[in-house]
């Protein structure tokens, strides 16, 4: 399989964030990724967006925010006037204290879901793309004003996710708001790959087994089976794209001990078999 690009970005240490202001862009670089967070305004040009498994059309204007080392690409037609802005800041931008402040946590969330990848409405496009722009003529202390109110202002709009094979659980503890939960996300987390039992982790907690299916029930939307379940084929879509492990290797790796019952849940979630879906994944990194 064809492999995806790690890239270099040019932020230091020093920079909050960065601005690549790109006119006439020829859209040249392969699927790639970095670990730092990556708002992308792309305008005057059309053609097909990859981010993750996600591949979908772009027409004219579009507004995508991309979360740490998660696979991208634009693959815009080269027409004159096309215009291509992209803001870079690093992962560790979620571990500034100002970011636990109340009046942050919509930010928060952001930073969150963007680790799926989001795509704005054409709204929020419409509404920020002179923002956008403005910033990249900006210098000094105003920037960071203007970076800030930025993030927010996409905080509170309209946006999906694109990604689904990505399963993080700090959206769920985010959500949740519970220590309770975030030490056994924590621990599902780490242990995906091991039996682990309702019992186990409801112990984990100084729960009954049925207190603990009720607690985890309200607290995630989700039953903890279907929540350990997501956590494996998410970790099974992601060794499905970049090793070459067999479906077996890959069946058994994640957790489950059984490929029957493995290839029927990966169907059921993905609408592909686990040799489906890397074929169709290896095709766009062909492709691309």
């Amino acid at each position: 399989m064809k492999d995806v690009q790690k890239e270099i970005v040019p932020i230091v240490d020093e920079d909050l964030f960065i601005v690549l202001n790109h006119p006439d862009a020829d859209f040249d670089y392969s699927v790639h990724f970095h670990p730092e967070y990556e708002i992308n305004l792309v305008m005057n040009t059309y053609g097909e967006r990859i981010v993750g498994d996600s591949v979908e059309p772009f027409n004219s204007l579009d507004l995508v925010m991309i979360g740490p080392n998660v696979a991208h690409k634009w693959c815009g037609k080269v027409v004159e006037g096309n215009h291509v802005i992209t803001i870079q800041f690093s992962e560790q931008f979620m571990n500034l204290p100002i970011l636990n402040k109340r009046l942050f946590a919509p930010v928060r969330k952001l930073l969150v879901d963007a680790q799926r990848g989001i795509c704005f409405s054409q709204e929020a496009q419409l509404k920020l793309k002179d923002k956008i722009i403005e910033l990249t003529r900006m210098q000094g202390f105003q920037t960071v004003l203007a970076f800030l109110s930025l993030l927010y202002e996409l905080s509170i709009s309209d946006r999906y996710t694109l990604i689904s094979n990505r399963y993080d659980t700090k959206e769920t503890v985010m959500s949740s708001k519970s220590r309770r939960i975030a030490k056994v996300c924590g621990y599902m987390e780490e242990h995906y790959a091991d039996n682990i039992s309702l019992s186990d982790v409801a112990t984990l907690i100084g729960m009954s087994d049925s207190a603990f299916s009720h607690f985890f029930k309200s607290k995630t939307n989700t039953t903890f089976i279907d929540y350990l379940n997501n956590l494996r084929i998410a970790q099974a879509c992601q060794l499905l794209t970049e090793t070459n492990q067999t479906v077996a290797e890959i069946c058994y790796g994640c957790g489950f001990n059984n490929m029957s019952n493995f290839i029927r849940m990966f169907k059921k979630k993905k609408q592909y078999t686990p040799n489906e879906y890397r074929n169709f994944m290896s095709q766009i990194l062909l492709k691309y």
